[in-house]
């Protein structure tokens, strides 16, 4: 038993995985290792965190962007021997572990929710949505490493223990990439990331026109929460940016409330509300599936309910 490595390029994303691996580690008797390829900072803070090595990259440059990375981790791979390797499912964590698990030739599980050890078997037991979001699937990863992408948020950040020691080296530098980035040009973020809100208001087709969504910003306001919304609010409509979009293949948010406005509840949807520690709906359909997952509903018209709302609450 090597260990449960782990693969990140922020502190954010480091500590979630920390988190897990941690407790993937200690079941399983291993080390907990994080390669980290930007976040240099916080090297102690990951010790501290459940890390009993680090091992850094070079930082990202022309010569060497993200993929260059892949020989370098492939041959430590290969001498360390891990047992678990973890990334982030973002969209730059999904495309290095695909790169990798190819490379490897091991098989790779996206997005999973659960990751759980079996004593018994001693086996990786996975867990993902699958159907849109309708079932789970359980998977188990026979080649070894295994290989896991994890989706942002699926796990709170790891605890920090007083005293660790944790080792920490420099990898070499990899060889010069066929691909170079000739220019970076960084995209403007019209929103806030609404993954890190503790109140979301979510708005859906129930809105009748976007000057209307004025109403639900005046709920999230006097809430101090974000706005967000149901894929055709994005997509079809064009009313707010895809970065609130809220589902399955959009955001998934964790808020301490989230506040559906005129949502129906489509499967698709909920799947990205599904840790939110409270949920409460308003919609005029009384056999909307919203309520099916809420914890508290108002059935009834939101122009009529929502002004109401804010009315109570600026009291």
């Amino acid at each position: 038993m090597s260990g449960v490595w782990i693969i990140s390029e922020n502190r954010g994303q480091s500590m979630e995985l920390l988190n897990i691996g941690r407790q993937l580690a200690d079941k399983m008797g291993m080390r907990v290792a994080a390669l980290l390829y930007q976040d240099r900072e916080h090297v102690e803070d990951y010790i501290n965190h459940g890390a009993d090595e680090v091992m850094l990259l070079p930082p990202l440059s022309s010569e060497h962007p993200p993929e260059s990375y892949i020989p370098v981790i492939i041959e430590e791979a290969r001498k360390g021997e891990p047992d678990l390797i973890l990334l982030p499912a973002t969209p730059r964590g999904k495309n290095m572990a695909a790169l990798l698990a190819a490379r490897l030739n091991v098989g790779l599980v996206s997005s999973c929710t659960v990751i759980d050890f079996d004593k018994g078997s001693k086996t990786l037991v996975m867990e993902r949505l699958a159907y849109g979001g309708a079932a789970v699937q359980k998977v188990i990863c026979s080649t070894r490493p295994a290989m896991a992408t994890i989706p942002p948020r699926t796990y709170d950040t790891a605890m920090p223990e007083t005293g660790r020691q944790g080792h920490v080296r420099e990898l070499p530098s990899p060889s010069p990439s066929a691909i170079k980035i000739i220019e970076r040009k960084v995209k403007e973020r019209e929103v806030k990331d609404i993954s890190e809100a503790r109140v979301v208001v979510c708005v859906g087709r129930g809105i009748e026109k976007e000057e209307d969504l004025a109403i639900a910003r005046q709920l999230a306001d006097v809430l101090g929460g974000a706005i967000g919304c149901t894929r055709p609010i994005a997509e079809e409509f064009h009313w707010l940016p895809e970065e609130l979009c809220i589902g399955l293949s959009g955001v998934q948010v964790k808020p301490d409330l989230y506040l559906g406005v005129g949502v129906s509840g489509q499967v698709q949807h909920v799947t990205g509300i599904r840790n939110a520690k409270v949920v409460a709906a308003v919609n005029k359909d009384e056999n909307a599936p919203i309520f099916k997952a809420a914890d508290f509903g108002i059935i009834g018209d939101l122009y009529d309910v929502v002004p109401k709302l804010i009315s109570e609450l600026k009291k």
